[in-house]
């Protein structure tokens, strides 16, 4: 009976893979290759959430997690953290999932599993929110790229091309609040890569259509898309980095935690290693070093919260070693 639970559990709370193809979904198709690996890489996300449905425990979880391919297995961590917190949020009270995952295999992908948690957020009742905020006072941040991303990715119309924001967003609580809307802002711009297919002027395209205010932070996720994800050759991202102009530190900040989040999980690939090299001019471990030096301690939050603090040291220290490199 209980086996048999799960099961329904899993068709009634996980989408179909269809919702993850690019004819579905109305995005630019460069061609065969990028629309492949974009649906697989929806594909694997909803596979990773799916595990999470159907799983007795958390270890089972983990086992399926980890036969994922390299290239694709931080996608479906990610889509693990976003069933977990879903979990979390259905159930009474504060929920453990979450916690259990990052308690195991998952600390690896901490990055991946906080944005996760943000996909949940866009698909819980505000009022649970609480019951599933990430308790990590940095990388809670990633769950506002994850709610973002969401958005972009499935109201296309509405976020992408009305350029809609999101007034006086709840979360997090206190003086934060006000920076959300940037973060956010981040996973519209990651987004962007796949809704742009990989193609860097069509990503472009999209993301100068909105006001310069919000474009520094729509290139920071545009960049981190493509260091994660990959779909671009070194002459397509040099097209992305031309047409950033003065968003450039920005691209290279977004692409560190790309690269970063790969190294931290060993899950670095030919592209990782490719964006790392073009964007911040670094092997990938040193990009995860910069990520981890500029990293803030003590972690407050004062006028600027220490999230943003975090990118800027990035973005600041990688660019100097991009001057020097030149």
């Amino acid at each position: 009976m209980a086996g048999s639970w799960r099961a329904l559990r899993r068709r009634m709370l996980t989408p179909s893979h269809s919702a993850t193809r690019l004819s579905t979904r109305g995005f630019h198709v460069k061609g065969p290759a990028a629309r492949d690996l974009l649906e697989t890489v929806g594909g694997t996300f909803l596979d990773g959430y799916a595990y999470v449905m159907e799983a007795r425990t958390g270890t089972e979880a983990e086992r399926r997690l980890e036969e994922v391919p390299r290239q694709f297995r931080g996608f479906a961590y990610e889509g693990a953290g976003m069933g977990c917190a879903m979990l979390d949020g259905l159930s009474p009270g504060t929920g453990h999932r979450v916690r259990e995952l990052l308690d195991g295999r998952g600390a690896r992908h901490r990055y991946m599993v906080n944005v996760g948690v943000g996909w949940a957020m866009a698909r819980l009742p505000r009022f649970r929110w609480k019951a599933i905020a990430p308790t990590d006072p940095l990388l809670r941040w990633l769950a506002l790229d994850g709610y973002g991303f969401h958005q972009a990715y499935f109201r296309t119309r509405k976020y992408v091309h009305e350029q809609y924001r999101e007034p006086d967003f709840p979360w997090p609580a206190g003086d934060a609040a006000a920076h959300s809307s940037r973060v956010i802002d981040q996973g519209i711009g990651r987004a962007m890569w796949f809704v742009g297919g990989t193609a860097p002027d069509v990503v472009a395209d999209l993301l100068d259509r909105f006001p310069a205010s919000r474009r520094p932070d729509l290139y920071a996720g545009a960049g981190l898309a493509a260091a994660y994800a990959g779909g671009g050759d070194e002459a397509e991202l040099g097209v992305l980095w031309k047409r950033a102009g003065a968003y450039r530190p920005q691209v290279a900040q977004g692409a560190a935690f790309a690269v970063t989040a790969r190294v931290e999980a060993g899950l670095v690939v030919p592209h990782t290693a490719l964006a790392a090299g073009f964007f911040c001019r670094m092997e990938p471990d040193e990009v995860a070093r910069v990520c981890e030096e500029a990293w803030p301690d003590p972690i407050e939050d004062g006028e600027v919260p220490a999230y943003e603090v975090w990118r800027r040291r990035i973005s600041e220290r990688i660019i100097e070693h991009r001057g020097a490199r030149t």
